[in-house]
């Protein structure tokens, strides 16, 4: 697919503005809508596009998947290593033919100075999950569509020491991992029509991870990656839920009735050390106009200790509640070197 004005038409202007982070077209006549790396979302007025322009651009699209697009078939999908584009059929859109253009480039976003500075994260609550990289937890990054996981994910996957090796399994390309530590030992796995997420978690146990890093995790896939986790593979998901406290059950919900549930639940409390929650909210600015704020809302600690199962609640509201973690956590830091969790040193060993 070619990034270009030919391609993309008035749409272009906006697919090359690093800033811009989502291009949405709907309604009857259309309307776009952009959402920017500030997390403002913003109809663009000044962009005209009609009906023909549609028709024509879901054609480019279909002709370079090679997929059809009609009634029958009323939802296209394709990607590039930038882009997810989505085109939904007016057969199936009351409001008219839909366009969903989702943008992943191959960089962090975040940056910790700005995370402090807006407000995403306070700097203990930052320096407690680079320590918790640094230990080698398991951490899974929830929160609803939109909340920015994978984002939050690819900045504390930066923490990775670059020895380790680390094997991605995603279906359309947004960790980027490769791109981003060039320098670190990196295997890219791309999940699809050959290769589902359980056969490709199976593949990467094959492959000498030291880290499995699994872009979402959605369903049944659920119980080879806590398998995979108790071998020692170290590894990071995100998941779509409303609170940490949810995730086991979440979790033994996506896996079915495929294996005794107490089973998995007590697996999961064993192997999921960490989840952390990002949090997206409608706030005020000072000249009154509504933005859209992301920032780490939770972190819970998971740990199964004497037959027990337990959760520890670190972090609520962006507010650290209590430092002292589970002791199973508190021994992996000690070995990493870590005094204080909420105190990171780059020298540390």
């Amino acid at each position: 697919m070619e990034e270009s004005e030919g391609y993309f038409g008035p749409l272009y202007q906006y697919i090359a503005d690093d800033e811009i982070t989502d291009v949405d077209v709907a309604g009857t006549p259309p309307q776009v809508w952009i959402t920017s790396t500030k997390n403002e979302r913003i109809r663009a007025t000044e962009c005209h596009i009609t009906r023909e322009f549609l028709e024509q651009f879901s054609k480019r699209v279909a002709n370079t998947v090679s997929r059809p697009f009609n009634k029958a078939e009323p939802v296209l999908e394709a990607e590039t290593d930038k882009l997810r584009i989505t085109v939904v059929h007016e057969s199936a859109a009351i409001n008219g033919r839909v366009v969903c253009i989702r943008k992943s480039l191959p960089r962090v976003r975040l940056t910790e100075e700005d995370m402090i500075m807006s407000g995403y994260a306070k700097k203990e609550v930052i320096d407690l999950l680079k320590n918790c990289v640094r230990s080698r937890l398991n951490i899974v990054f929830t929160g609803e569509p939109a909340s920015g996981k994978t984002e939050c994910a690819k900045f504390f996957s930066s923490f990775i020491p670059a020895g380790d090796r680390v094997i991605t399994i995603e279906d359309s390309p947004e960790l980027h991992y490769s791109h981003i530590r060039q320098d670190a030992d990196c295997v890219e796995l791309k999940v699809g029509e050959q290769m589902d997420y359980t056969r490709a978690i199976k593949t990467c146990l094959r492959l000498n991870p030291k880290w499995m890093m699994l872009s979402e995790t959605r369903s049944k896939e659920v119980i080879y990656l806590v398998e995979g986790f108790s071998t020692g593979v170290r590894g990071m998901t995100t998941l779509h839920t409303d609170d940490v406290r949810k995730v086991p059950d979440r979790m033994v919900n996506m896996a079915g009735q495929s294996r005794e549930e107490s089973r998995l639940e007590n697996d999961i409390y064993s192997f999921i050390n960490v989840a952390v929650m990002i949090r997206r909210r409608q706030v005020t600015d000072e000249d009154g106009n509504q933005k859209i704020k992301r920032f780490i809302d939770q972190i819970c600690f998971f740990e199964r200790k004497d037959g027990k199962n337990r959760s520890v609640m670190v972090v609520d509201e962006g507010r650290i509640l209590d430092e002292a973690l589970p002791s199973d956590a508190q021994k992996k830091m000690e070995r990493a070197g870590i005094q204080d969790p909420f105190s990171y040193m780059e020298d540390q060993i």
